[in-house]
């Protein structure tokens, strides 16, 4: 049963050669390959679309199809239907953990909440912490911010400047006014506002004009949209870059490994799986943006001769700092009346985003689901039956609450074989449970007398970061702060695996931001 009484959007036909037929071919060229096409490397393709540069996209999944399933949360969250990622093992304990990462055009976007802020001002230089410190990134929220503005134009961004005290600067106004809250959480808004507090309207990439639209969109913070309302990686940035003959596509190839020159500064050749064959992706530029783990994974895995502990890891940092936020998922219920919000995620909250006189250490963030429903709590709650299940969620109030983890160097992504392991320990733990506290506190003094919290563990790891980082000392970073490798003259990252730090908010508008700002370097770079 389709939760939208709409047809379902078709996508626009892609132009004739968009995508290779690889099926015949050995080796193809290009001059620029981008192995990866999530929020970093479909928004380098589309920067590089008018470059005069021939630039291939390598995706390992395919397409996902636009189909009424997108809107049901059973298929999603206990079916499975859209899972593609293998198992991934935490090293500690040697036990396989299904991962949260998805392997389609579009990437991890194709499932995320649009969520779209940018990080704070203070982000970019040091933090101290109540565990340690956030070190500063090699490059300012100064350097970064005319870009943020083009890629909330690029992503139809929806936010307010004036509500948040910790908004930073902003050369141009959001591109579309806020989404407004649904009666349910403007009470839920007011209720804060006389605690003292400053909710406000959070930056979101959901197009959402009409009643019917938000019930429609009610599953796809977590789920797939089976509509154009959400901005994500495949619709805004590589369809549009499709569109120039300048930019093609590879779909279903698994880059395997990189190979390099003899003396081992440069790539040569991406060595690659497509339907059971091996084939050669040859260029003048390789950017790697498969995502935080991946991309240490496949870079460990194209050790060679001159690159023994992994291709550009002179530094022995690639694989290390993994960082993934603390993060909880706070249910808050009022048995009392039922939550009839169609799209609940238009709320913010950052009064202890930074340290401050309440505070004296940064304690994190705070924002709404979409809207949880009974499937999608159904594998946290295995033994509830679906009946309880659907109480709880019609009357919840449902909230994400994310706090700094620090990079640590014995939090580390390794390789054996084809196997992937992740070894993880939160930390800057203490902060996250006075963030929950506090948070517990005001959504009570709102009305929501029963609170229900889940920690994310290890396979949580959608905001993944931090497992190259990017920074101006060969002997502390694997990038420089062009994102360009130290040791190989033509190796590039541009998702989040650059982060010195995981900051506590959404990283996806950050990574794209940056995939603009590195752009010209790259295309300079293949000229």
């Amino acid at each position: 049963m389709t939760l939208t009484s709409r047809p379902i959007d078709a996508y626009a036909p892609l132009r004739n050669g968009a995508v290779v037929d690889a099926s015949s071919s050995q080796t193809l060229t290009a001059d620029v390959v981008v192995i990866g096409s999530g929020m970093g490397g479909s928004t380098l393709a589309y920067a590089l679309r008018d470059s005069g540069l021939d630039v291939l996209v390598v995706e390992r999944g395919k397409f996902l199809p636009r189909e009424p399933e997108n809107s049901m949360p059973e298929e999603m969250h206990i079916h499975g239907r859209y899972k593609t990622a293998e198992p991934w093992f935490d090293a500690r304990t040697g036990e396989p953990f299904s991962p949260g990462t998805y392997y389609w055009v579009g990437g991890n976007t194709k499932f995320y909440g649009a969520s779209l802020p940018r990080f704070r001002r203070e982000d970019f230089g040091e933090i101290i912490h109540r565990d340690g410190t956030s070190p500063a990134w090699p490059f300012s929220y100064d350097e970064l911010e005319p870009f943020y503005t083009e890629a909330e134009k690029l992503f139809q961004v929806h936010g307010s400047t004036d509500e948040d005290p910790t908004e930073p600067t902003h050369s141009e106004p959001y591109p579309h006014g806020p989404l407004a809250h649904e009666p349910t959480i403007e009470r839920f808004s007011d209720s804060l506002k006389k605690q003292g507090l400053h909710p406000f309207h959070t930056p979101n990439g959901m197009n959402l004009d009409t009643e019917a639209q938000r019930r429609a969109s009610t599953a796809s913070d977590g789920c797939p949209s089976e509509s154009d309302v959400k901005s994500e990686a495949e619709n805004r940035v590589l369809r549009p870059a499709l569109g120039s003959r300048n930019v093609r596509l590879l779909i279903e190839a698994k880059i395997m490994k990189l190979l390099t020159s003899a003396d081992g500064r440069t790539v040569v050749a991406a060595e690659a799986e497509l339907h059971g064959k091996k084939i050669r992706i040859e260029a003048k530029q390789f950017v790697v943006s498969a995502g935080a783990v991946n991309t240490a994974a496949l870079l460990l895995r194209s050790a060679n001769e001159q690159h023994a502990n992994g291709l550009g890891n002179s530094s022995g940092l690639l694989g290390r700092n993994y960082m993934v936020h603390n993060s909880t998922f706070f249910v808050a219920i009022d048995p009392r009346r039922r939550n009839k919000t169609a799209w609940q995620k238009t709320l913010g909250l950052n009064d202890w985003y930074t340290a401050g006189p309440t505070n004296e250490y940064p304690l994190g963030n705070l924002q709404m689901l979409g809207k949880l429903q009974a499937a999608m709590i159904k594998n946290q709650r295995p033994w509830a039956p679906m009946w309880g299940l659907k109480m709880a969620t019609d009357r919840s109030l449902d909230i994400y609450l994310t706090t700094e983890d620090l990079p640590r160097l014995d939090n580390q992504v390794t390789v054996s074989g084809d196997k992937i392991l992740v070894r993880w320990r939160p930390n800057n733990v203490d902060s996250h449970t006075e963030l929950v506290r506090r948070v517990t506190k005001a959504v009570r003094k709102s009305g929501y007398p029963i609170v229900l919290t889940q920690r994310m563990g290890i396979e949580t790891n959608s905001h993944m970061c931090g497992t190259a980082v990017a920074g101006h000392d060969s002997a502390t970073s694997v990038l420089n702060a062009d994102c360009r490798s130290h040791d190989v003259d033509n190796l590039w990252m541009v998702d989040g695996s650059f982060f010195p730090s995981s900051a506590a908010l959404n990283p996806a508008l950050t990574i794209a931001a940056n995939a603009l700002r590195v752009a010209p370097k790259i295309a300079g770079a293949a000229r």
